[in-house]
């Protein structure tokens, strides 16, 4: 590689009207002047102009981390001496650069690429070079693929980064704000503990339930999401790392994966191991298909309490009206006064948009043959936009929407007790057909069900109180006889 030219820094895109020329195994490669990368990554450039969208920043800042945990254990075994303590401590330097996110520009290689992520592990090899030879003051110093890539395939890096990548964005971003919305649930729930409402199923009146045991049901079903994206996380931290090509560890010093995914975890943090089986760990992406479905579930969740939440807001006049929403924007642009449930609907957007990456990453990841996937990429996109956009829509659901939802009481009882389903609580007393008669006269004729039983004279005014107490059917079991 010539590095005598200079390299742009984190100001520039990498871009310039003069080239220098690179070369690879397949021959000469003109190069802008001021990019970083090299001959490789060109090429996947000049290849893949598909969707002009890069890999995720997470995963860049991941394969980096990578690098620079491989270099450190290549540096220090006798097994490879063509990454000598120079060469390591230059390469980790360079690494921990581009960990930072400082060069995010020097990284344009598009998401579809290679199945194996082979042009963005170079590209992020031939950058580090770059670097680290700069920092030796030797053009040529370090090697891409001698001394950055050395012990590693792409085979084994780009998976390994994949669910690094997938597991801080699951514990940095995601966990967090599912946490938070379940707490914000919870406090609703303990504010409308005691407001008594219509149960609904099928859409259709069913007896009282409060609308605090609603909102406590929305919690549990987000804490619980989260429980179980949680739960794939020992499963995403067994690393191929360490099984180079095809999973034999060809080329790869003894302990080498081991080593590498020690030095990750207390780079991180996080629970990471060396992957039990390394065929398995690079033949098929288990552990994505396991966290994508889960992701998905955690989607179907917040859609359900986003649409019940937009249900009850309906109104102000014609819908349900039960809770009121916080007035967050106009909701039309002929209509004045309109306000809308925006962010309800921005949930169930992403939760759409998350149910089909799942649908990719199920035939993507079953889409495997013999000891490679080679729909990496595409998986590693999918799943690591699920995560961000649950993690950010959940965030502003918890504290611009729910946050700040109130209640109509009295609308919300007068729905309970006028609905016919409160009489459920009668059967005990009159049996299930002469209750229905009952239901089916005050429907017809508009009669409350209070008035016409006491008029049957079955039963006395305290045990009527008693058994169309709305809120006290609220807490289950049988009425008082």
């Amino acid at each position: 590689m010539d590095h005598n030219s200079p390299g742009p820094g984190p100001d520039h895109d990498g871009l310039s009207d003069s080239v220098r020329v690179e070369h690879d195994t397949m021959g000469e490669v003109a190069v802008p002047a001021r990019a970083r990368w090299g001959a490789q990554t060109q090429r996947a450039i000049e290849n893949f102009p598909v969707s002009g969208r890069p890999i995720h920043p997470r995963l860049i800042r991941a394969l980096a981390m990578v690098k620079a945990a491989a270099a450190e254990v290549n540096a220090a075994s006798p097994q490879v001496p063509t990454v000598d303590e120079s060469r390591g401590h230059a390469i980790v330097a360079a690494a921990e650069r581009v960990a930072s996110g400082d060069l995010i520009d020097q990284f344009p290689v598009d998401v579809f690429q290679t199945g194996s992520g082979t042009s963005s592990n170079m590209n992020v090899n031939e950058v580090i070079a770059h670097l680290a030879s700069e920092a030796l003051g030797e053009p040529d110093g370090v090697h891409p693929n001698d001394h950055v890539n050395a012990s590693q395939s792409s085979n084994d890096v780009f998976p390994t980064a994949v669910q690094l990548a997938a597991i801080e964005g699951v514990v940095t971003d995601l966990l967090p704000a599912l946490e938070s919305l379940a707490v914000r649930l919870r406090e609703r729930s303990q504010r409308f503990a005691s407001v008594v409402k219509a149960g609904r199923t099928h859409l259709m009146d069913a007896v009282p339930v409060t609308l605090g045991q609603e909102f406590g049901g929305y919690a549990t079903q987000v804490e619980q999401a989260a429980e179980r994206i949680a739960a794939t996380l020992d499963r995403l931290g067994a690393l191929p790392i360490g099984g180079t090509a095809v999973g034999t560890g060809l080329n790869a010093p003894d302990g080498f994966g081991a080593a590498v995914t020690s030095r990750l975890a207390d780079r991180t943090g996080l629970r990471l191991v060396e992957a039990a089986d390394h065929f398995a760990a690079q033949a098929a992406p288990d552990a994505l298909v396991e966290l994508s479905g889960q992701l998905r579930g955690a989607a179907v969740a917040l859609i359900k309490v986003a649409n019940d939440v937009r249900w009850m807001a309906s109104g102000p006049r014609a819908g349900l009206a039960e809770i009121h929403l916080p007035d967050l924007q106009p909701g039309s642009s002929i209509m004045p006064g309109k306000v809308n449930p925006v962010l309800c609907e921005a949930v169930c957007q992403v939760g759409a948009q998350v149910i089909g990456n799942d649908a990719v990453v199920a035939f993507a990841a079953s889409q495997g043959s013999f000891e490679l996937n080679t729909y990496l990429p595409v998986i590693a996109r999918n799943v690591l936009e699920s995560i961000d956009l649950l993690a950010s829509v959940t965030t502003l659901f918890a504290e611009r929407c729910v946050a700040g939802i109130g209640a109509d009481i009295h609308r919300c009882r007068a729905f309970a007790e006028l609905s016919p389903a409160i009489a459920t609580s009668l059967n005990p007393y009159l049996g299930y057909e002469r209750t229905a008669e009952l239901i089916k006269a005050s429907l017809n004729s508009g009669t409350p069900i209070r008035d016409l039983v006491e008029a049957t004279g079955q039963l006395t005014p305290d045990e009527v109180d008693r058994a169309l107490d709305a809120l006290a059917l609220t807490r289950g079991g049988l009425p008082p006889q």
